[in-house]
């Protein structure tokens, strides 16, 4: 159901949706040039504005793309950063210059020589990648699925279970970035943060929805967070317990700066804790130390404070570290886990563009 607000913005969403129409339609015709490379591209990618949970999916990918032999690097834009246009990711970056998704690569695959690039324009970054890394095989993509300069070889396109591109508008009015029919250029469609129990009567029900907008053979599948036991931030921070079943909730606080934090939460909930305050911040936010203060004052003595992967890239800037001395900040990391044979049918797509590859 729209709201009013909603209702009296849809005229701009409909103009919004029919230039990039237009602009769909002059790169499907050939008017404007998609460039092709010499390796496959797999894109990850949204209709949504906002966290459908795209970095973890990069991740499952790189890591199965590691473990079947290929070269992956990952190219993503670098949201957020301080810098401008297309860099390589090195050990003297950090989350200001390169954005903090690809720190997070960064750190989560250098010891697996996978390289990282940022740019705005990702012709010139997928350039800069093979110029200095010409052994890679394949390159990842993270959300480019309406940077369409550049030709990708497998298209992954997300939707949260929970907000399906089908039940949104485009902006203003709601929150996609093109109108619906964009699914149609999807090679798999992955309903993201689903319960992991989810019901096969409810994924039946949500595949028969999303068939209006994709083509019939196009394999729809499903995944759920798998989270990781909670890790140190600081290496001064004592390692968690988790609380013991039936022993009660446990105070914690939680601090986050991601477009949807509400399923971490829930799932701290169901480790027993029990939230006494959250600190939510935009999605990509820069901490200041003002802010660490605010959540200093909420916090008290034993009482663990949790955030993510993404945030503890930001929190770890040099001008914070006062700031964080003596609090006890965990991470919570998140993989992610299909649902059914999902896994299995995503794999299956990887041989295909691989041997589709110009």
């Amino acid at each position: 159901m729209l709201s009013v607000l909603a209702i009296l913005l849809l005229p701009f969403s409909w103009l919004y949706a029919a230039v990039m129409a237009v602009r769909n339609w002059l790169y499907d015709i050939g008017w404007k040039r998609s460039e092709v490379f010499a390796v496959p591209l797999l894109n990850v990618g949204n209709l949504r504005v906002g966290g459908t949970g795209k970095t973890p999916h990069v991740m499952w990918l790189v890591e199965e793309l590691l473990r079947q032999g290929h070269h992956p690097a990952i190219l993503s834009r670098g949201y957020g950063r301080r810098t401008k246009g297309p860099r390589l990711a090195g050990p003297t970056d950090s989350a200001a210059t390169v954005g903090d998704e690809p720190w997070q690569y960064m750190e989560a695959f250098a010891a697996q020589g996978v390289p990282v690039a940022v740019a705005e324009e990702r012709r010139l970054g997928a350039h800069l990648l093979l110029r200095y890394h010409p052994e890679i095989t394949v390159i990842v993509l993270d959300d480019a699925y309406q940077h369409r300069a550049v030709r990708s070889t497998l298209n992954v396109l997300l939707t949260e279970f929970a907000r399906p591109f089908y039940d949104d508008e485009v902006l203003p009015a709601g929150r996609l970035r093109e109108s619906r029919g964009g699914a149609s250029r999807a090679d798999i469609i992955i309903f993201t943060k689903c319960p992991i129990d989810l019901s096969l009567a409810a994924q039946q029900a949500a595949v028969q929805r999303v068939r209006r907008y994709c083509q019939p053979v196009i394999p729809v599948i499903f995944s759920a967070y798998d989270y990781g036991q909670p890790t140190a931030v600081m290496s001064e921070t004592l390692p968690l317990t988790l609380p013991a079943a039936g022993s009660g909730p446990v105070p914690a606080l939680l601090l986050t700066g991601i477009a949807q934090p509400g399923p971490l939460r829930e799932h701290l909930e169901h480790w027993g804790y029990s939230i006494q305050y959250q600190a939510a911040f935009p999605d990509h936010y820069a901490f200041q130390p003002a802010d660490l203060v605010a959540v200093r004052a909420h916090w008290r003595a034993a009482w663990p404070i949790f955030t993510t992967e993404k945030d503890a890239t930001r929190l770890l800037a040099p001008e914070l570290r006062t700031a964080l001395t003596g609090l006890p900040l965990y991470i919570i990391p998140v993989r992610v886990a299909f649902l059914g044979d999902g896994a299995a049918r995503l794999c299956r797509l990887l041989p295909e563009a691989f041997a589709s590859k110009p």
